[in-house]
């Protein structure tokens, strides 16, 4: 009998082969046009109502059983996506998401079938110092997915890089609008210089049970 993949029809995705060699050779992966820019303005316009909405919160160390707020750490502020409860920006997002998430699991064997994502809004000032997306009591989290909200003329300047720890050095990453970055959730630790003008993104994570 058939097994439920090999019944699907496959096409391989020139995209998702390069994120996977990526993954496979360098634990992480940049991407300049996982969105388009009309999705990317559609997203950061969902982003922001929903700030003016006063729904955020501010951010905490730690998972959301044993969430401590420490200023000192991380400044940024968040507002978990709920995807039974989503808007049509959303609802693409989460498109792309999901087929990517199948693509890794039918190709990859990673035993994905969990998610989670936040918007995420760093004001001016604020940092997360360097870390590892996993906790002591919960290392479900295997690959972390950054999306980049910002306006189109963000420059340098502004702040808020990504710089990754690698084994032989560092990458420092630009928030530019549009960029997506994947990387090891259990291996590459991290960290968010500080912000000279608010930095707007969707954060989350690719998980297993």
């Amino acid at each position: 009998m058939e097994s439920l993949f090999e019944s699907i029809p496959f096409a391989e995705n020139v995209l998702y082969e390069n994120i996977i060699a990526d993954l496979g050779s360098k634990q992480y992966s940049i991407i300049d046009d996982f969105f388009t820019a009309d999705e990317v303005k559609a997203l950061r316009a969902s982003l922001l109502q929903k700030y003016d909405e006063d729904s955020f919160k501010k951010s905490a160390i730690g998972n959301r059983t044993n969430e401590i707020i420490k200023t000192k750490v991380r400044g940024d502020i968040i507002l978990w996506i709920d995807e039974q409860n989503i808007n049509p920006s959303e609802q693409l997002f989460f498109n792309k998401i999901n087929d990517l998430k199948d693509y890794l699991n039918r190709t990859c064997f990673l035993g994905i079938n969990q998610k989670e994502f936040h918007y995420a809004i760093y004001p001016n000032g604020t940092f997360y110092k360097r870390h590892l997306d996993t906790f002591q009591n919960d290392d479900r989290r295997k690959l972390s997915f950054v999306c980049y909200l910002n306006e189109e003329n963000w420059k340098p300047e502004n702040g808020g890089e990504l710089v990754l720890y690698l084994e032989n050095g560092e990458e420092t990453i630009y928030p530019f609008p549009g960029k997506v970055v994947i990387f090891e959730s259990q291996i590459l630790e991290h960290e968010v210089k500080p912000v000279n003008t608010p930095r707007l993104s969707i954060t989350g994570w690719l998980k297993t049970r």
